[in-house]
């Protein structure tokens, strides 16, 4: 686990400017850091690098690492788990190998596979690869996005990093707020790659291939949800037990294979179905008991640490509680807008933060469960989903009665989110509709793309299985991987998540949809493989979440502040959002239990928090 970063440009950049770039990642790699820079013809390459020591500790893991005859060079960050499988093959193909690392197994994959390499790892990465012979530079991102990586285009500067910070670092970039995504933001708690919040930058897509070349560069995919899906799809034949023994399989590879490492490895218990798997199976593969790590909460409602301890007993797990309150909160919120150098606002960040930074005290490696809800149907937006696509007709029959479309603005958002939910390409997203009215409000203006252009390309007819593809596209690499990569990589710790596994994600696909929802039981199939370790009735309860309780905050302890940050004379400097609308929003917050208002006022106070420290302080 790394942080990367790197520039082709005509203008020269010193020695000192690039470890500038790289160490503003110094927390994704405090083990060591290398950068390499040289010329051909009037362009200048720099590349650049910050290690997190996981596998083969030496300095033969150095990177920019160079090929023995000097062609290739290549920064990484991640973690390929069928590194020894490929060695092997690269190997009786002639290569030689000096260190134990996976970074010499992809620079010799690529000199043997080209671009076809990146479809043979299993695994999480941001790849960088010049080929000096070719003038080239490739970029490669893992197939779900467990990796970031950015990049920046414009008038013949080419930058990437796992980051934005080394991107803001670099001598020429021009820090202008790309005002057409803040909408996006606001409705969606972040933005979705390809969007970034800086003009001519973006994230990079994952499961696609960056090459750059002469000025310009192509983006192709070497692997896609929608497509594997399709091409994958379920057999209406294949049985619940054969569903069930090709995923258990899987797992068990996936998880072994994930424990892997010359550093200390654990895994984070939360006590929920996917988070217990990972922590049984790995348990299972592990002489030791293993290290296991949840975070507790002193409010009652929210605390669901008793449910971990009782499933860490009978696993037999070397178990660590951290009890937390909402003190120890809110000293994470200063370092927000550092660490998720894009505006980010989900407020679970801040407890992800919290228990990465306890686990990080003992090991530096931590498995998850990230990945369950969204490739087996967990989350209650699919129930929601379900109703939805069955009522439809409802919505359709008074769309169509004359007035009624007159007659909306007098009904409640969200009837008219339902009423009007009439384009096929976006039926999921209906529940989207009462969030961008309001954002429009105190935005001024109708904001554009808010609803995810991918399932444009879903035409299954089950809107549940359609949400979860789009979920798999959006939701899950740009919030959910986003959030833990950043919580955990703030305090040098890896997280890896072997349900993430894409032999795992394909397997999926082929299992038919009602094995993993059944008349509102949601996930279970998983749900029966892990009763197979852990008792059902440990298990079975409802779940609880990994929030904070933002409503009570932003009327109190918050309150303030969000209101000088919502000063009248400096929103019109700002020249972003409506003064007024503003102070509406938070009046109604006051007073509304609706989670629309809390959600939304607070991801304008995360806002104003990143535009302080990254663009101005007006305040």
């Amino acid at each position: 686990m790394c942080g990367i970063c790197g520039y082709i440009g005509y203008k020269s950049v010193t020695e000192e400017q690039l470890w500038d770039m790289n160490n503003t990642m110094y927390h994704r790699g405090p083990n060591d850091g290398g950068i390499l820079q040289f010329r051909q013809g009037e362009k200048e390459i720099g590349l650049a690098q910050r290690r997190l020591s996981i596998l083969d500790l030496s300095e033969l893991g150095h990177q920019p690492m160079l090929s023995a005859d000097g062609r290739y060079i290549i920064v990484y960050n991640g973690e390929i788990y069928n590194f020894k499988e490929l060695r092997k093959e690269l190997e009786n193909k002639g290569y030689k190998f000096i260190s134990n690392c996976d970074t010499e197994v992809i620079l010799y994959a690529y000199a043997e596979w080209g671009k076809n390499c990146f479809s043979r790892f299993n695994g999480m990465f941001a790849i960088a690869i010049y080929d000096k012979s070719e003038q080239r530079l490739i970029l490669a991102r893992d197939r779900i996005g467990k990796k970031p990586l950015y990049y920046y285009s414009d008038k013949g500067h080419f930058v990437f990093g796992s980051e934005l910070k080394p991107i803001m670092q670099y001598p020429y970039f021009e820090k202008k707020v790309n005002k057409d995504v803040i909408g996006h933001y606001l409705c969606n708690k972040y933005l979705v790659a390809p969007l970034c919040i800086f003009e001519n930058t973006y994230k990079m897509i994952p499961g696609t291939i960056l090459e750059y070349v002469d000025g310009d560069f192509n983006i192709s995919s070497y692997w896609n949800v929608t497509e594997r899906y399709n091409a994958l799809r379920a057999d209406e034949q294949y049985s619940f037990e054969e569903g069930k023994k090709a995923l258990n399989d899987i797992l068990q590879d996936a998880v072994a294979s994930r424990l892997v490492a010359d550093v200390p490895v654990g895994t984070f218990l939360s006590g929920g179905i996917d988070s217990t798997l990972v922590t049984a199976i790995a348990q299972r593969n592990t002489e030791k008991p293993v290290n296991t790590y949840s975070i507790g909460f002193y409010d009652k409602e929210r605390n669901e640490a008793p449910f971990s301890a009782e499933i860490a007993k009978h696993l037999g797990t070397n178990h660590h509680e951290h009890y937390i309150d909402d003190n120890d909160i809110f000293e994470m919120i200063a370092d927000l807008s550092k660490y998720y150098d894009e505006p980010f606002s989900d407020s679970s960040q801040l407890p992800t933060m919290l228990v990465s930074k306890y686990a990080a005290q003992d090991i530096t490696v931590a498995l998850s469960g990230d990945g369950g809800d969204e490739i087996f149907c967990g989350y209650t937006t699919y129930d929601l989903t379900w109703v939805a696509q069955h009522v439809d007709f409802m919505g359709g029959i008074a769309y169509h009665i004359p007035g009624v479309r007159q007659l909306c603005e007098a009904l409640s958002p969200e009837m008219r989110a339902f009423i009007r939910n009439r384009n096929k390409n976006t039926k999921t997203q209906l529940f989207t509709d009462v969030t961008i009215e309001e954002v429009d409000k105190i935005l001024g203006r109708k904001s554009n793309n808010i609803k995810f252009w991918h399932e444009d390309g879903l035409n299954m007819p089950n809107w549940q299985e359609r949400r979860m593809l789009l979920d798999m596209q959006t939701y899950l690499p740009d919030e959910i991987l986003a959030k833990t990569d950043r919580a955990s990589m703030k305090y040098s710790l890896e997280v890896r998540c072997p349900i993430l596994d894409y032999r795992i994600i394909e397997a999926s696909f082929r299992v038919p949809h009602k094995y993993k929802y059944n008349k509102f039981d949601k996930k279970h199939i998983l749900k029966e493989i892990t009763y197979d370790y852990v008792p059902k009735e440990l298990l079975d309860r409802p779940k609880k979440g990994f929030g904070v309780p933002l409503r009570k905050w932003l009327r109190t302890v918050l309150k303030d502040e969000i209101l000088h940050y919502a000063d009248k004379d400096i929103l019109s400097r700002q020249d972003i959002f409506v003064p007024e609308a503003v102070h509406r929003l938070i009046e109604t917050q006051q007073h509304s239990d609706k989670i629309i208002y809390s959600s939304i006022l607070w991801s304008f106070y995360v806002f104003q928090k990143w535009y302080q420290v990254y663009i101005e302080d007006l305040w």
